[in-house]
């Protein structure tokens, strides 16, 4: 009885020339209707106890993206974020609100309608600088790096850039 975890040279070929002939028809317009509409009301909501900052993350794990990650931010009135890096690029959609953000070196301010870009592996932190929560949508494409295990963040917790690398 052959073993079901080893496949022949003929099965292997096989099995690469369906992948190939997937590849080159890729015309096949038949979409499940699974998660074509995530509902923002679906989000799950991490609080300060996950995230070791007084933000919330809405982990939006309905939308079936395979190289991007969506999220919703809440961000309280006077509060922050932590000081993070993550290899991933991300960028944050100011849906209400304003503040500002340290991303590296510098300090850049945003309101709503504003788009946050934050480069791979700098260190950043966004505090909300208003009387009413901020409330953002993050995108990043940390699934691709994710898929190919090259993902990675830190935190250096509750402290400001310039406070942190003033002594480094």
């Amino acid at each position: 009885m052959q073993n079901r975890n080893h496949q022949t040279k003929e099965e292997k070929l096989h099995s690469f020339m369906e992948k190939l002939k997937k590849l080159k028809q890729r015309d096949n317009q038949n979409v499940s209707s699974d998660c074509l509409v995530v509902h923002s009301n679906d989000a799950i909501w991490l609080d300060s106890s996950v995230t070791g900052n007084p933000s919330e993350i809405g982990v939006l794990v309905d939308i079936p993206t395979k190289t991007m990650e969506f999220y919703l931010q809440r961000i309280p009135a006077h509060s922050s974020t932590d000081l993070q890096r993550h290899v991933h690029e991300s960028i944050h959609y100011v849906i209400e609100g304003e503040g500002y953000s340290e991303i590296g070196d510098q300090i850049v301010k945003w309101s709503t309608g504003d788009f946050v870009y934050t480069p791979p592996w700098i260190w950043h932190r966004h505090y909300n600088s208003g009387d009413t929560d901020v409330r953002m949508l993050l995108i990043e494409n940390s699934r691709l790096l994710d898929a190919l295990d090259a993902n990675r963040r830190e935190s250096l917790g509750m402290i400001s850039f310039k406070e942190y690398f003033k002594n480094n």
